[in-house]
């Protein structure tokens, strides 16, 4: 029995790039939780009428082959990571998103042959239903983000650490999980995070969270009042050739 693969369920959850590893082979759809701040920016940007192109974080190489397929690379000009930063981009711009979590795990979903979408709490509902379309019945997972210690995303400095699984992310697969409720059965794991973003009153939980407050901290609280805004989206992440466009 392969009980890291959560072979029984038809909802499964797991943490990270190790959750990818553990689902990718029974999962026909992977969606990728990353609340603060990737999947929330992305959600944005598509609900503008743009497209994003997940970056793996500090790749120069991987940032310049963006650039040189068409894209703009967010942090060299206006558009950041920064939910607040792509409000009003205009349509039709290609945003190449360098995120450690996110978007590195997009990138690393993208191998795997499932179906990879980007959700957030904005779009969880609209998410949840593309998702059980594309998989028609069979496994979907989950794998929320998580944070890693030692990264300062508002810096220029810090490795990849361990992983510090973190309150949004829990909240935003949650979300998501409990709009699959009727889909089928739920690992224990995808269980307990429905439990916990139903019972949870999420603005105040992202506020006080260490994510929001050290966003909050660095001058950045309208962030996490916009990454909490529970199924204001429905908008659609879709990971095609590389590309998350609106589906």
């Amino acid at each position: 029995m392969d009980i890291w693969g959560q072979r029984e369920s038809d909802i499964r959850l797991e943490w990270g790039p190790e959750g990818i590893d553990a689902l990718k082979d029974g999962c026909a759809v992977l969606i990728i939780v990353d609340v603060l701040s990737f999947c929330t920016t992305t959600d944005l940007v598509l609900g503008n009428g743009g497209r994003v192109l997940p970056v793996r974080w500090r790749d120069r190489r991987a940032g310049e082959e963006a650039k040189a397929a068409g894209a703009i690379l967010a942090g060299e000009g206006e558009w950041t990571l920064r939910p607040c930063s792509v409000t009003e981009i205009p349509s039709g711009t290609l945003l190449a998103l360098p995120s450690p979590n996110g978007a590195t795990l997009c990138d690393a979903a993208a191998t795997t042959g499932a179906h990879v979408l980007a959700g957030c709490l904005r779009n969880a509902s609209a998410v949840a239903a593309r998702a059980a379309g594309l998989a028609d019945g069979r496994p979907i997972g989950v794998v929320p983000a998580g944070e890693r210690w030692g990264i300062d995303v508002l810096g220029d400095e810090g490795t990849f650490g361990p992983l510090r699984p973190c309150v949004e992310d829990h909240l935003g697969a949650g979300a998501i999980v409990a709009a699959l409720s009727h889909y089928g059965r739920m690992s224990a794991e995808a269980r307990l995070a429905a439990i916990a973003a139903e019972a949870t009153d999420i603005p105040e939980a992202l506020a006080e969270c260490s994510s929001g407050r050290e966003l909050a901290a660095a001058g950045h609280a309208n962030d996490v009042t916009l990454a909490a805004r529970l199924d204001t989206s429905s908008t659609v992440p879709v990971l095609r050739k590389g590309i998350l466009e609106d589906s």
